[in-house]
């Protein structure tokens, strides 16, 4: 049974034709299966020839989504789906409001459409919006709660009193410190001094995300753009949120506001700029040792490599924490400028990619100023090495 399973899915992996002459036969739902593959995977799919059932037309595209629902889980449906659009040129018909219905929602779909929205004609506008809310609404109800507790618990861990009210009280650090007070004839310890989380003043820390938008950093600037939300609104940060290309646009004033509009606010595509962004946001920190500056860029760049080095050089000899993110995405960093990254890490600058299930635990580090190299070591990242 296993070798006929095994013969059946290599099957289905290289198609029919002279596959077909393996002797291998194929269930009728099967056969569906092999039918929805050959549309985006079969001969002809990506260079102009046959694109097996699959064709330019919305009805066909709404029934061929239907069927790969129906035979394959929604992670290899969300895979199936991207190479579709990328294979078949198939961006257009997401421009049709029953296509949309159809789709399976994900983060590449909603970046695609960012990049479609000034394209999407009136009719598609509102489901476009209802599709990109959808993801918004899924990826706060996983992220938001991390976020927020880890920044408060290292936020909260950063400043302490020793005048605390009751609320306010570290528990484990005052039992530690007052230990010596243990009575064992009461079986308890009475304590001479309290510790307690610091009374937050208007704003502890302030967090700078400057975000390469060009296409191919497209899902990081998504996954940080909700992140960039979240944070704005927790009073002890101060949060800004600048994305650039070849241009530089400050959206810090729309953190505040739906999530969706954030988002559509974005235009992903275009060149890279690093060195203007970074000497854009250099005139937004007021307060550099309590200043964490992420850019999310991949480091190819199109502007002054040398002046753009000097610039963060410039931020970490200040005192602001300085990190270089290479992704911020689940597919880790697959193409990135290796030799800028490693210049970066020569500067004392943590440079890796990182997930957004990472991204919570990497802030609390960062704000806390823990050491972020033993941090992604025991999370499993690879860092970049840094060379001179």
């Amino acid at each position: 049974m296993q070798a006929e399973t095994r013969q059946k899915r290599w099957r289905l992996i290289l198609g029919g034709g002279e596959a077909d002459g393996i002797g291998c036969t194929l269930s009728s739902m099967e056969q569906g299966m092999d039918q929805c593959l050959a549309a985006v995977y079969g001969d002809g799919a990506n260079t102009g020839g046959r694109c097996g059932s699959l064709g330019a037309s919305a009805p066909n595209v709404t029934r061929w989504l239907g069927d790969i629902r129906q035979y394959f889980p929604a992670t290899v449906v969300r895979v199936i789906q991207q190479d579709a659009i990328e294979r078949l040129g198939l961006r257009q018909l997401l421009l049709e409001p029953e296509v949309l219905q159809a789709v399976e929602a994900d983060i590449h779909l909603v970046a695609t459409l960012i990049s479609l929205k000034n394209v999407i004609p009136g009719k598609t506008k509102d489901t476009a919006r209802q599709v990109v809310a959808k993801v918004v609404e899924e990826l706060l109800s996983r992220l938001q709660q991390p976020m927020q507790q880890a920044v408060k618990g290292a936020l909260n861990r950063a400043v302490r009193n020793r005048r605390p009210r009751l609320q306010e009280i570290d528990w484990n650090r005052t039992i530690r410190a007052n230990i010596k007070n243990y009575l064992p004839e009461y079986n308890t310890i009475v304590p001479d001094k309290l510790i307690g989380y610091g009374r937050k003043r208007s704003a502890l820390k302030e967090v700078v995300l400057c975000i390469d938008q060009s296409g191919s950093m497209a899902p990081s600037v998504v996954y940080s753009s909700i992140f960039a939300a979240v944070m704005a609104s927790m009073p002890a940060l101060s949060t800004k949120m600048v994305v650039f290309d070849t241009a530089i646009v400050d959206l810090t004033d729309e953190l505040h506001d739906d999530p969706v509009d954030l988002l559509f606010g974005l235009q992903l595509g275009g060149g890279t700029d690093i060195n203007r962004a970074v000497g854009y946001c250099q005139g937004l920190i007021s307060r550099p040792d309590d200043t964490v500056f992420i850019l999310i860029s991949d480091l190819y760049e199109g502007g002054n490599a040398k002046e753009m080095l000097k610039r963060v050089a410039t931020l970490v000899a200040s005192g602001v924490q300085v990190i270089s993110l290479l992704a911020l995405s689940d597919e880790g960093a697959p193409f990135y400028d290796h030799d800028m990254a490693a210049k970066f890490a020569a500067l004392g600058i943590p440079t890796f990619a990182c997930t957004p299930d990472q991204f919570p635990a990497l802030m609390a580090n960062a704000l806390g100023k823990q050491d972020l190299g033993v941090w992604a070591a025991k999370e499993g990242i690879v860092t970049q090495q840094g060379q001179r």
